[in-house]
């Protein structure tokens, strides 16, 4: 039998051995209701003489809002386990855009391409779930305003969480006051939920836990588990339009091997793709860096740098502490400032900094 949100919710707590708290709870009865309105919903489009008499109006969608690491993506995973529908989906946004963007470059010529990338949208699902939403340049935020007037205007309706209110998103952009029209209608379309107060979860979490492991890369089984709060994933990842392989994905938390993110020919702004999709990255299986592997050792310097730019949590394994990790050849000098970020991480106040977008 399914569970619904409030049940689902619930016995994750117990699971966790966390205690709920008000934030939160007003935010499961809102997704309650909404699995109600949706099951609802479907009951009377499943019957075919009603159907046919009058349209079941849409419910009613919800923007989830507030700091890190309240749960937000955890409440809105509840929900999406549990309403039942076939044609729904949950993205990351900052994905969805560039899938967007791509389906648009393909598109160009026509017409339209917006409302034609709308309507296919709109063919394939009947309820998309954001997750991280937010604006961060005028490109997107005009297109962002244009898709989701053209989307809802065809039957998605949309859940969404966001570290800010409808009215902190793209704050001081550029020409943001062509954005605000899009702002009114998330504001006009969906109930805003605050999570902005209580406990956060991640961050007690984070403070608990090690997270530098020099030897075995055992305990980051039992720590992804710790950390995981909505179910494992199991699709591609795609980066800067090629697919990573990972050994575990849930969310905003994800688990590579050294060899896959250093060992080969990966970029700059992998990393930075990487940062802004992922909250908490697991690296397992950093070696002792030699000189002739100074290209991993550029590379893992660049993913420590952004990481740490973005506040990034890394979670490793290592073969050695991180004075050890590099210390032959030219570039040996300039990866100390590599350990000394390495420390700076495991550090109580790094974990207690706020995420940068």
């Amino acid at each position: 039998m399914t569970q619904d949100v409030v049940a689902l919710y619930q016995s994750s707590l117990a699971k966790r051995g966390f205690v709920s708290d008000p934030a939160q709870w007003r935010a499961v009865e809102r997704l309650q209701r909404l699995y109600e309105e949706w099951s609802a919903y479907k009951a009377r489009r499943s019957n075919a003489l009603k159907r046919l008499l009058v349209r079941p109006e849409l419910p009613k969608g919800v923007y989830l809002w507030g700091p890190v690491g309240r749960g937000k993506s955890f409440l809105m995973d509840a929900f999406f386990l549990c309403v039942p529908l076939v044609r729904k989906r949950r993205v990351h946004f900052h994905h969805f855009m560039r899938e967007i963007h791509r389906e648009l470059d393909e598109l160009r010529g026509t017409e339209d391409p917006l409302a034609a990338v709308a309507e296919k949208t709109a063919r394939r699902y009947r309820l998309i779930c954001f997750d991280e939403f937010h604006v961060a340049d005028i490109a997107d935020a005009m297109i962002l305003g244009r898709f989701l007037e053209q989307a809802m205007a065809r039957g998605v309706e949309f859940v969404m969480t966001s570290n800010y209110p409808p009215d902190g998103l793209y704050p001081n952009g550029l020409q943001r006051e062509r954005f605000v029209p899009a702002i009114e209608l998330i504001k006009r379309r969906l109930d805003v939920v605050g999570v902005d107060n209580g406990t956060d979860y991640r961050r007690l979490k984070m403070e608990r836990l090690k997270v530098y492991h020099v030897g075995s890369d055992a305990p980051l089984a039992a720590i992804f588990d710790e950390l995981r709060d909505v179910e494992e994933e199991k699709h591609p990842l795609d980066v800067e339009g090629r697919t990573i392989p990972y050994r575990k994905r849930a969310g905003g938390l994800v688990w590579f091997d050294f060899e896959v993110l250093c060992g080969g020919a990966r970029s700059y702004a992998d990393y930075v793709d990487l940062a802004k999709r992922f909250h908490t990255v697991m690296l397992s299986n950093i070696p002792r860096l030699s000189a002739k592997q100074s290209d991993a050792a550029r590379r893992f310097t660049w993913l420590v740098d952004v990481f740490y730019d973005d506040r990034v949590n890394l979670i490793v394994s290592a073969e050695a502490e991180p004075e050890q990790l590099f210390t032959e050849g030219e570039q040996a000098a300039e990866f100390q400032r590599t350990v000394s970020r390495l420390h700076e991480m495991q550090s109580v106040e790094y974990l207690q900094t706020e995420r940068r977008k």
